[in-house]
C-alpha cells in the first residue's frame, strides 16, 4: 500500500508539474505573442514618422518654391507701382504743359483779335 501511496503521489505531483509546464508555455506563447503585437506597431509607427518625414520635406519645398513666387511677384509689384507713379508723374507734368499751351494760346487768340482792330486804326 505504501507502494501504491507513493506511485500516486509521484502521478498526482507529475500531474501537477504537467500542468505548471503547459501552463508556462502558454504564458510564455502569450508574451511572445504580445511582444510580435508590439513590435508591428512599433514598425508601423515608425513607418508613419517617416511617411511624415517625407511629406514634411515635401512640403517644405513646396512652401519654399511658392515663397520665391511670392518675392517674385513682391518685386515685380513693387516696380509696377514705381511705373505708375512715374507714370503718373509725368501725367501731371503734361497736364501743366496743357493748362501752359493752352494760356498761351488764348493769349495769341486774344492778340489776333486785337491786332485787326488795331491794323484798322492804323489804315485810318
Amino acid at each position: 500500500m505504501e507502494k501504491n501511496k507513493v506511485v500516486t503521489i509521484l502521478g498526482i505531483l507529475a500531474l501537477l508539474l504537467f500542468i505548471f509546464n503547459i501552463a508556462s508555455c502558454v504564458n510564455v506563447y502569450n508574451h511572445d505573442s504580445l511582444r510580435k503585437k508590439e513590435m508591428l506597431r512599433r514598425l508601423e509607427i515608425e513607418e508613419k514618422m517617416a511617411k511624415s518625414a517625407q511629406e514634411s520635406v515635401s512640403v517644405s519645398a513646396k512652401l519654399k518654391e511658392i515663397q520665391e513666387e511670392l518675392d517674385e511677384e513682391k518685386a515685380a509689384h513693387e516696380a509696377t507701382k514705381k511705373l505708375l507713379i512715374q507714370e503718373k508723374m509725368i501725367e501731371v507734368s503734361l497736364k501743366e504743359d496743357l493748362q501752359k499751351i493752352t494760356k498761351l494760346n488764348e493769349a495769341l487768340e486774344q492778340g489776333l483779335k486785337k491786332a485787326p482792330k488795331t491794323n484798322k486804326k492804323a489804315k485810318k
